[in-house]
């Protein structure tokens, strides 16, 4: 991940395009422009018997013009910053500022590219991509731009309430749960059906303890440890909702301009994350049909 900072002074999150994957993003464009110019030489070969060598010549160049710049630049032009290979990998180029890329970013990212990739046969891009921390290659240093991966990692649904603590649930204090404490409650939530049975007990109890050392009042007697670490963390989720429902109707309810004055801008923003998702679960691990409902009639996570 990655931040950066948008015209209204507002941090935000990427997560930059790995080098693997922009690679092989570049690999089906460059193969998709080899195809092309074959193609456009072939015909212009075929054709050569009734045109002569000076309009062969020309076209060969206008047509290596088009398709190494010029069907590059507008593709990614029109479609914001995405490429044929781009597309399918999931990728994306954006502005430093978070921003879409803009036609004169693209046509300094195709130029550059030319001289990076069939010039010099990719050593400046590899170079200058490795010894960056965001991963730009001379084109995006130039043109102020930045890849990002669109495609974020698969998620598990987030823990739901338990039925019967949802109304003890709405007692807690959860002011001193920590965001690694309650990850790592996610996480073994996420892996419960993936743990043997004792493993499933004593890493339960050993986290519903930490987790009890923070949160308060303790849950009813009989409550198995998932139970509870599910109810906390879907009481915790549920918090988090109300409070970015609450800032959003605020900030729609202040009329435009308000808090301002003549030659001072206003910047801000809201920024939060509203949800809680159980990462982390391998999605090729056998799942099997869910076990029944454990003692107490608690059922176990999804």
């Amino acid at each position: 991940m990655s931040e950066v900072v948008t015209g209204e002074a507002v941090v935000v999150e990427v997560r930059v395009a790995q080098f693997s994957s922009r690679a092989l993003a570049f690999l089906i464009d460059f193969a998709i422009q080899i195809t092309l110019l074959l193609v456009m030489h072939l015909l212009i070969a075929l054709a050569s018997p009734i045109t002569d060598d000076a309009l062969a010549t020309g076209l060969n160049i206008l047509l290596t013009v088009l398709v190494l710049v010029a069907c590059p630049v507008v593709f990614e032009t029109i479609s914001r910053g995405r490429s044929v290979g781009k597309i399918v990998l999931g990728l994306r180029v954006v502005s430093d500022d978070g921003g879409p890329e803009r036609f004169r970013q693209a046509l300094f990212r195709g130029l550059a590219g030319v001289v990076e990739f069939w010039i010099f046969a990719g050593a400046p891009a590899l170079i200058t991509s490795l010894a960056n921390g965001k991963g730009k290659r001379l084109g995006d240093v130039f043109a102020g731009t930045l890849v990002i991966g669109e495609r974020g990692p698969r998620q598990n649904p987030p823990p739901v309430m338990p039925p019967r603590l949802a109304s003890w649930a709405a007692t807690l204090e959860l002011s001193q749960l920590t965001d690694e404490l309650a990850g790592t409650a996610r996480q073994y939530l996420s892996r419960w059906h993936d743990l043997a049975p004792a493993v499933q007990h004593e890493m339960g109890t050993r986290i519903s303890a930490q987790v009890m050392s923070r949160v308060s009042p303790p849950p009813p007697p009989g409550v198995p440890p998932h139970a509870y670490l599910a109810a906390v963390l879907a009481e915790r989720r549920r918090r988090t909702e109300i409070r970015l429902t609450r800032a959003q109707a605020r900030r729609r309810s202040v009329p435009p301009g308000y808090g301002t004055s003549p030659g001072h801008g206003a910047s801000g923003g809201y920024g939060a994350s509203g949800g809680y998702s159980a990462g982390g679960a391998d999605p090729g691990a056998p799942q099997g049909p869910p076990p029944g409902p454990t003692p107490g009639g608690f059922v176990p996570p999804a």
